[in-house]
């Protein structure tokens, strides 16, 4: 065997070990990358965003900021017991700038609506919301109930079975700043947001920004 031979022989096992040490890396990255990667990727780089690590985040807090399912049921279901809306102020306004995702443009009139989310038997306020509504958008017997009674927005979906879709836009935290007085805490305590839209027959509806404080529901399911 010639001199030449036995040297790619010897080289052969070598490049093996390497080969092997390097998958062996990749796939650890890839385990490291897949549990540092605890959601839908779109959702956790909105709340790294704002600063929030989702790992310190309570599951109930990760769910309330991330499922596209209606907080008053959920909320129903954390609490055990029946959750009120409590209307603060509802309004024809127009807009004074344009809202991409719901593709309205500067002028366009719609519901400017602010309520908070009560829990019937505690009275504790659970939850702060802020609408935009498009009325021109929305059948009329939905939009009447809506505007004409403090029926909670899941039960007139399901009332009258309209098929919505809701898109996450964004999540995220702020100072409570004028909310504070709501949940007897300090302005500058901050409270957690999502902001979503909610199609229905392929049209944005509206748009809702819910909010709480960070410290509400840090207790395990």
């Amino acid at each position: 065997m010639s001199t030449t031979h036995q040297q790619v022989l010897t080289c052969i096992p070598k490049q093996q070990d390497q080969i092997i040490k390097v998958t062996q890396q990749q796939v650890i990255t890839s385990i490291s990358k897949k549990q540092d990667q605890i959601m839908r990727t779109d959702l956790q780089q909105s709340l790294t965003r704002h600063h929030i690590n989702p790992s310190e985040l309570s599951t109930f807090q990760r769910l309330i900021l991330t499922t596209d399912g209606t907080l008053t049921d959920i909320l129903e279901a954390y609490m055990l017991e029946e959750v009120q809306v409590i209307k603060l102020s509802e309004e024809l306004v127009s807009i004074t700038h344009d809202i991409l995702p719901m593709k309205l443009n500067k002028g366009t009139e719609v519901i400017a609506r602010n309520i908070l989310l009560r829990g019937r038997i505690s009275r504790k306020n659970l939850v702060y919301a802020e609408s935009i509504i498009v009325p021109e958008r929305l059948d009329e017997t939905y939009r009447d109930e809506l505007l004409k009674t403090k029926t909670p927005l899941s039960q007139i979906w399901l009332e009258q079975r309209i098929e919505t879709f809701k898109e996450i836009l964004d999540s995220g935290k702020e100072p409570a700043k004028g909310l504070s007085s709501y949940f007897n805490i300090e302005p500058d305590e901050n409270m957690l947001f999502r902001t979503y839209a909610v199609f229905s027959n392929r049209k944005s509806t509206m748009m809702i920004t819910e909010k709480f404080p960070e410290s509400y529901f840090t207790k395990g399911l």
